[in-house]
């Protein structure tokens, strides 16, 4: 018979596990040579900084769900500013990756709300929009820094194409394709994977809170398909904003 306590392990197992886990981490960069590991203790102690105060926020908006905007205006806004801060060498990335992400989560959040897919509660639109707001973040930092590098390497050949008159934009368009394609590439990846290679946060965490297995597939189907459009969405949305620039970065 397992006992309470092996059942549901408290805080002091958890921090524990979680300093041996981040330990090992930093060894194997240490030992590699490769020198991120501040960074790694950095974003661990972010991490459960950070989801301590969500996990106040999320317990006083279930008492008050007008709070739900300022959750998802905080997560919105942490999204723009790590998101933008990657892309600098390209005018207006933050106002654009900000439009990004609010279009594709909007659009996906209203779909699963308006069909309905999950319950009109605040549970889960705590849980489906931060779910896709994250995915647009990274989105849109993969096709950002993909358009960006494109238009490094090939800068030779945007100016061959303006060159013969095409407009800003169409001598990008080939990039702005190309770009779109690997920032899409993991959540494709993830979507097609699953079951077969891991088993995702939301099957996981839906059987760990009681749901049934048919139940938990599928919530985790709703989820990947939510992340796919959103991140698709936002990425698409993104890249025609940025995608025909008025100058070119060094």
């Amino acid at each position: 018979m397992i006992s309470a306590e092996s059942a549901n392990p408290g805080y002091g197992h958890t921090a524990v596990g979680i300093s041996l886990l981040t330990a090992v981490c930093i060894a194997t960069l240490v030992l590699v040579r490769v020198d991120i590991h501040r960074s790694v203790a950095v974003a661990v102690a972010r991490a459960a900084a950070q989801l301590t105060l969500v996990a106040l926020l999320v317990r006083a908006i279930f008492a008050s769900p007008y709070l739900i905007a300022v959750l998802l205006a905080i997560m919105l806004t942490t999204a723009t500013l790590t998101t933008g801060g990657r892309l600098r060498g390209l005018p207006g990335a933050r106002v654009a990756v900000l439009g990004a992400a609010v279009v594709g989560a909007s659009a996906v959040v209203g779909i699963c709300f308006a069909v309905p897919v999950v319950p009109r509660d605040s549970r889960y639109v705590v849980a489906l929009g931060g779910i896709t707001l994250g995915g647009t973040m990274i989105a849109c930092t993969l096709a950002g820094r993909a358009f960006l590098l494109g238009l490094r390497t090939r800068r030779e050949e945007v100016e061959a194409w303006l060159s013969i008159g095409a407009s800003p934009r169409q001598a990008c368009s080939s990039l702005c394709r190309q770009s779109l394609r690997d920032a899409l590439l993991p959540v494709l990846d993830q979507t097609k994977s699953v079951g077969l290679v891991s088993l995702p946060g939301a099957f996981v965490g839906s059987l760990a809170g009681g749901a049934s297995a048919a139940e938990a597939a599928r919530f985790q189907l709703i989820v990947l398909v939510a992340l796919l459009t959103a991140e698709t969405v936002a990425a698409a949305v993104l890249l025609y904003v940025l995608g025909a620039p008025r100058t070119l970065p060094e």
